[in-house]
């Protein structure tokens, strides 16, 4: 067990940060516990109401033998942050085409390509988020195919994937405007309607394909020759898992909800550029956003309307808003600082932390295991000297599951 005491806690649930303590048992929060703290044994024993969450009888730990205590006066303690969209581990630091692996630039759909199998544990970028504080990414592929391939949600500490995966398959990646079109315009694709009318294409012939599998009923002689790429598309058609589109540009966040609804698809809207000049809109929809990557200058036309305005808008409008890195073209340990940019274009302290933990948990379907400090959940934590909001920060240690994963000297 694991006492972290006395610290003030932001744990992404009540807007204003208290002074207390969170106690952890076996890799998840056992305890949150408003106040200092005394006597760390009668804290454990005891069964006050100001516990988020009382123990049970048989459950309640009987004595501190076992207890490692932390006093964490005078710093701040914060849910690990998650990255809700990224490519950490699959374009490696510092290397060119031997390291890149987050793209197929040889074909328009690549459904059947995962991220677990081209992330790079040791990249050096792995590390480096962890440092930073996010505990969590969702990974996966680039965004050159019309249809890329599907993301996972990775711990960023480890030396296997396998061992690293929190969930392999959260989403299905596709892209809408410039990427497809420059990728492929010697090729395929020189126009937006070309896209959309590919990707219909891919999904009109994998529905063809699960109601074929449906008719056979088990009888292989019935059913369809096998073919990865549809069979792939099948738990986005079930609605397993939403679609995760790349759109920049507000008519290309149009036509990928318009996809969607046709096919009566989940969906999550990824990058959202121009999100700010259809807040309202994007508000009816109710569907989770990922603004970003914000942080530098506009390198296509159509990021042109980049601002870190767009974070606060949206939420003003009532949308779920996650900022993101979309690493590596923001370094992943950038985030909190992202976060902290959006606080400097007007958004709520309060409402960027929900924009690095809870929100984007929930935007990738972890939110009951990740993104707040309340009993039940992994116990990832970052310990810091200070705001995280703030580029001088800085952050002391990173707990995965109870046990400290990373450390960085005062």
């Amino acid at each position: 067990m694991l006492l972290i005491q006395n610290a003030m806690i932001h744990d992404a649930v009540r807007e204003t940060p208290f002074l207390g303590a969170v106690l952890i048992r076996g890799g998840k929060i056992e305890y949150v516990h408003s106040g200092q703290v005394i006597d760390p044994q009668a804290l454990i024993n005891s069964r006050v109401s100001d516990f988020s969450c009382s123990p049970t009888p048989d459950t309640s730990p009987k004595n501190a033998d076992s207890l490692e205590i932390l006093d964490a006066e005078g710093l701040e303690l914060w849910p690990g942050f998650v990255d809700a969209h990224s490519h950490l581990g699959l374009f490696g630091s510092g290397i060119g085409y031997e390291g890149s692996d987050g793209n197929e630039l040889n074909d328009v759909l690549t459904p059947h390509l995962r991220a677990v199998d081209g992330f790079n544990p040791f990249d050096p970028a792995v590390e480096k988020a962890l440092r930073g504080g996010v505990t969590t990414a969702a990974v996966g592929p680039g965004s050159a195919n019309v249809i890329g391939g599907t993301f996972m949600a990775v711990r960023t500490f480890g030396k296997r994937v396998d061992s690293m995966v929190l969930k392999e398959t959260i989403a299905m990646k596709c892209a809408f405007g410039e990427n497809p079109k420059r990728v492929y315009r010697e090729k395929t694709i020189s126009s937006r309607m070309t896209t959309s009318a590919i990707f219909r294409d891919a999904l009109f012939r994998a529905r063809d394909y699960l109601k074929r599998l449906e008719a056979a009923e088990g009888d292989t002689s019935k059913a369809p020759p096998f073919d990865i790429r549809l069979h792939s598309l099948l738990p986005v058609l079930r609605r397993e898992i939403p679609l995760k589109a790349h759109a920049h540009q507000t008519n290309d966040l149009f036509n990928a909800l318009r996809i969607a609804r046709e096919f009566d698809l989940k969906i999550t809207l990824e990058h959202v550029t121009e999100g700010h000049l259809i807040a309202d809109e994007l508000a009816k929809e109710n569907v989770p956003l990922a603004v970003g990557p914000t942080l530098g200058h506009p390198t296509k036309f159509e990021l042109q309307h980049k601002c870190f305005e767009t974070a606060r808008i949206l939420t003003e409008a009532g949308c779920s808003v996650s900022i993101i890195t979309d690493a590596p073209v923001i370094p992943q340990e950038m985030l909190p600082f992202c976060a902290g940019l959006a606080i400097r274009a007007g958004m709520t302290p309060f409402d960027a932390l929900k924009a690095i933990t809870i929100n984007p948990a929930r935007h990738i379907g972890l939110e009951d295991r990740l993104g707040s400090i309340e009993p039940g959940k992994d116990a990832n934590l970052v310990l810091s000297k200070g705001s995280v909001f703030e580029l001088g920060t800085k952050i002391l240690k990173v707990f995965l599951e109870g046990k400290i994963a990373a450390e960085n000297s005062d």
